[in-house]
């Protein structure tokens, strides 16, 4: 009987178990459709609102019936390739953000944490300083090649010798290599007076007075990097759980960091190319995708890359309406929503590691 009691009481947990799972991923699944929703509706909001009064039916039409009027090339000219900039430059902060966190197992990274937005700032200085480029075209690629450097040098550093490029070794060469970028374009600017006063329209961070090309030549990189960033999310659960229990279930570890930082630079630098260094996204929209979604990487992923590019398109729109008949840059409204909403989620629970 006891055997016979034991045995009908087994099936009941498998039974329980599997229900719960699928109705947690029903519940995410459902989370995304919402943030997908909420991204659809800020950048409908960014086509709308700008500093130029346009009535929502007139902008409506002119969206899908271009007609060579004025609101027409007001849409399609300037707030269209704006909103796509700034859901690319989103997408590309959010998840370089939280693949920053899970690879270094540090919940307070963020994709300056290796020098990349420092080592796109320095490729802009040089620009400037040295070699006279004026147009924001010329910044992105200049930009993107100090973000490649920096991040290079931040790797060798971080792996020199026999010893493999851990978290740790990533973190203290990623601030040695940042207070080298930090000093060199202090000391150019200083220097040369005229590079600073080009150069600090660049680093406030901004979506304004960007057309498609910036958006062309920005579209591969990220794209790429957000291929590689998916792709790693199975890798990156098991890495969560050290690196010896990642090498246990047959994860390559080396190979899962190098990716990881291809994808970081990649996604870091197109972003801080095309509009500059924009704080607090990449740092607080993972916290707030693992708070809904928990700590699944595959879910927090996919979150942070529809999450960033929402509360950079909001920002964005907000600083048009606070800052009318100009506009507030968007690299200011999102260090005053950001700072607050992080310090929200520390308070709330404890940051633990990853």
């Amino acid at each position: 009987m006891e055997a016979r009691a034991v045995s009908g009481q087994r099936p009941a947990a498998p039974a329980v178990l599997p229900k719960a799972g699928r109705t947690a991923a029903a519940l995410r699944g459902a989370g995304l459709l919402a943030a997908l929703g909420a991204l659809v509706l800020v950048g409908l909001l960014s086509v709308w609102v700008g500093t130029r009064g346009i009535p929502f039916t007139a902008t409506w039409s002119a969206l899908w019936n271009p007609d060579g009027s004025e609101t027409s090339v007001i849409i399609h000219d300037y707030r269209i390739p704006r909103t796509l900039l700034g859901l690319l430059v989103g997408m590309a902060l959010g998840l370089s953000g939280a693949l920053m966190q899970a690879l270094t197992r540090n919940p307070l990274a963020d994709p300056g944490l290796l020098g990349i937005s420092l080592g796109a700032s320095a490729g802009v200085v040089v620009a400037i300083a040295f070699l006279g480029v004026g147009a924001l075209l010329g910044y992105v690629w200049f930009a993107f090649l100090g973000a490649a450097v920096a991040s290079a040098a931040v790797y060798l550093l971080g792996s020199s010798g026999r010893k493999l490029a851990t978290p740790e070794r990533l973190v203290v060469a990623g601030a040695a290599v940042t207070a080298v970028l930090y000093a060199f374009n202090s000391t150019v600017l200083l220097l040369f007076p005229q590079a600073f006063d080009k150069f600090r329209f660049w680093t406030v961070g901004s979506l304004a007075g960007r057309y498609f090309d910036v958006v062309y030549v920005i579209l591969p990189f990220t794209a790429v990097g957000l291929l590689i960033a998916l792709g790693l999310a199975p890798s990156l659960n098991a890495l969560a759980m050290g690196d010896q229990v990642g090498r246990a279930l047959g994860l390559n570890v080396g190979r899962t960091r190098v990716l990881g930082a291809v994808a970081v630079m990649l996604l870091c630098g197109s972003a801080t190319a095309a509009a500059g260094p924009i704080g607090f996204v990449g740092l607080a929209v993972p916290h707030v995708a693992r708070f809904v979604a928990g700590p699944d990487q595959r879910w927090v992923l996919a979150y942070s890359m529809l999450l960033a590019p929402v509360l950079l398109l909001g920002a964005d729109v907000l600083g048009r309406v606070l800052g009318a008949p100009g506009e507030i840059q968007v690299g200011i409204v999102t260090a005053f929503l950001g700072a607050p909403l992080f310090i929200a989620l520390c308070r709330r629970r404890k940051l633990v590691m990853l």
